[in-house]
């Protein structure tokens, strides 16, 4: 395992990082037993994976708590969220600190290292800065919290409005912001700045569904070039993104994703999630290849480095996420 150091926390933190909601809910969300998810996270663990990002929505932080009982907590970070109603006013701060101590209880520890506001949008940033900050900051004078992230609404910010403004503001540590093959749009406006700032950056979407789901990627082909976005051979090609696969190149579509985002100058974690302890050790492989070769990479900058917001398909049984 490779590790960075996050942003400005100062956190030993391992390239890939294990995300416990999306759709697996690390395996939950597949009919596993939570008895099979810790045993999951344990795996990852020693695997060399340390930092688990997990929130109050996904329903796994129990889950999370019961995996690392029995490892040095200096070992592991722990990410979690709070999800804040667009409807809550001034009461937001209230429900913030609630669901952070709530979280405590849940994952079984006096604190966690990084505390974020789950999908926050650019219509709800003034809130998230001026009302929920300055509360979670007291909880962070109690040692309950080190560090404050938030995270994007990805579908409904495609062009990172709300990070463009938060990693300018000095308040937030660390991010969470979505960039992937087909969504490349955070080079140039996110991470120079995430860069210059030494704000730390958590990787969501670098794979989703439409480069682990074929008819995913071919419909999203299809509406692509049928709206002039993209040459009309990616659509009737019936491997359109075949050219990654060769022999100094990857041996998978879901492979190329993974190293593409990897070695992006200004990532510093990569988030995936999963159930099953196959799929695991393989993205981990993955992520610790080397970059794809400069040629696929500035063709994959040609043919897809204008599209903003493809392939950002949430899971919409999550509150916050069907709209943005």
């Amino acid at each position: 395992m490779d590790y960075t150091t996050l942003g400005r926390t100062g956190l030993k933190v391992s390239v890939a990082g294990l995300g416990c909601g999306g759709f697996s809910r690390l395996g939950l969300g597949t009919g596993k037993s939570e008895a099979e998810a810790v045993a999951l996270i344990r795996q990852a663990l020693d695997l060399g994976i340390n930092l688990l990002d997990t929130a109050a929505v996904y329903g796994t932080e129990g889950v999370v708590g019961e995996a690392i009982k029995s490892v040095s907590r200096d070992r592991v970070v722990i990410a979690t969220k709070a999800w804040i109603p667009r409807s809550e006013g001034r009461s937001a701060a209230d429900r913030a600190v609630a669901s952070l101590d709530n979280s405590l209880r849940e994952l079984g520890t006096d604190y966690v290292d990084i505390f974020q506001l789950h999908g926050v949008s650019p219509r709800t940033y003034d809130r998230a800065l001026d009302i929920i900050a300055p509360a979670l900051l007291k909880e962070r004078e109690k040692g309950k919290l080190k560090f404050l992230g938030v995270t994007e609404t990805g579908s409904s910010d495609p062009e990172h409005d709300m990070v463009q403004r938060a990693v300018e503001d000095g308040v937030w540590d660390v991010v969470m912001i979505a960039f992937h093959m087909m969504h490349q749009n955070a080079r140039t406006k996110v991470f120079p700045r995430t860069m210059a700032n030494r704000v730390g950056t958590l990787l969501m979407f670098a794979v989703r569904n439409i480069f682990s789901r074929p008819e995913r990627l071919a419909t999203a082909l299809r509406e692509l070039t049928a709206s002039g976005q993209l040459p009309r051979w990616l659509a009737d090609a019936p491997n359109p993104l075949g050219f990654l696969l060769h022999e100094a190149g990857a041996s998978t579509i879901t492979e190329a994703a993974y190293r593409f985002v990897r070695h992006e100058p200004g990532v510093d974690v990569v988030l995936f999630g999963t159930g099953d302890p196959d799929h695991l050790r393989t993205n981990i492989a993955s992520l610790m290849a080397p970059p794809l070769p400069l040629a696929d990479r500035q063709t994959l900058t040609k043919l897809f480095g204008r599209l903003v917001g493809v392939g950002l398909d949430p899971p919409y049984s999550m509150p916050g996420f069907s709209s943005g």
